[in-house]
């Protein structure tokens, strides 16, 4: 239920149901509800994010930039230079590893043959490089 989702979109990293930095209602025990999405956040959840399960990338920033006691912009820039190291270091074809979170890293779909879904013409579909989150052991036992 609380497994971690590292999803890509835009070029850019999304991390869903994150328990090891950011814990639900029931586990703090605060007692705010949290809203969900589409919902106004009223205050700050238990003090750490407003949205329930979803950080986006600005509530990964104050968060940052409250636990390192810097700026919001200095935390902007540590981000961004991480996701950047993360997109370079894939685009050479390496991995990226953070003992006790985990690793990033490439694989390829292989070229394949599919099937057009209007007229059901065979198309030739190319071989593509894809992201890879594989979690550590220590985010693991975070989540369990």
């Amino acid at each position: 239920m609380y497994a971690p989702a590292v999803r890509w979109s835009g070029g850019a990293i999304r991390i869903e149901s994150f328990e090891v930095a950011w814990q639900p209602r029931h586990v703090f025990g605060c007692g705010q509800v949290s809203p969900g999405r589409g919902e106004a956040a009223s205050e700050s959840f238990c003090g750490t994010f407003q949205r329930g399960y979803f950080v986006n990338k600005s509530e990964l920033i104050d968060h940052i930039a409250k636990q390192a006691d810097i700026s919001k912009a200095a935390a902007g820039r540590a981000l961004e230079a991480v996701i950047g190291g993360v997109k370079t270091t894939l685009k050479k074809g390496g991995t990226v590893s953070l003992v006790g979170f985990g690793t990033f890293a490439v694989s390829t779909r292989a070229a394949r043959t599919g099937r057009n879904p209007r007229t059901g013409e065979p198309i030739k579909i190319k071989k593509a490089k894809l992201p890879k989150f594989r979690p550590g052991k220590a985010l693991k036992d975070a989540l369990n």
